[in-house]
């Protein structure tokens, strides 16, 4: 299964330097992801990614370690998720 998610974050650099963190993490949670930042607002985040289940992803973004990478990354307000099957 495919997931978007569109963010807005405060520090591009703090985002990035987070994401690229918690790969290990992501990957021990079955999610393989990408993230790009908008070429006209370097603010707008989109990550592109593959996930084991709607189910795991949902458990890995609320754990307590992922909640607090994403206060870390500068996450302004809950990101914008779309699932995809094909």
């Amino acid at each position: 299964m495919k997931a978007v998610l569109k963010l807005n974050v405060e520090d591009w650099s703090k985002f990035e330097t987070s994401f690229a963190s918690r790969k290990s993490a992501r990957e021990a949670a079955g999610i393989d992801a990408l993230a790009y930042r908008g070429a006209d607002n370097p603010n707008v985040v989109v990550v592109f990614g593959t996930v084991a289940s709607k189910e795991s992803f949902f458990e890995f973004m609320g754990s307590a370690e992922q909640q607090q990478a994403m206060k870390n990354a500068t996450i302004q307000g809950p990101p914008d998720i779309t699932f995809l099957e094909g």
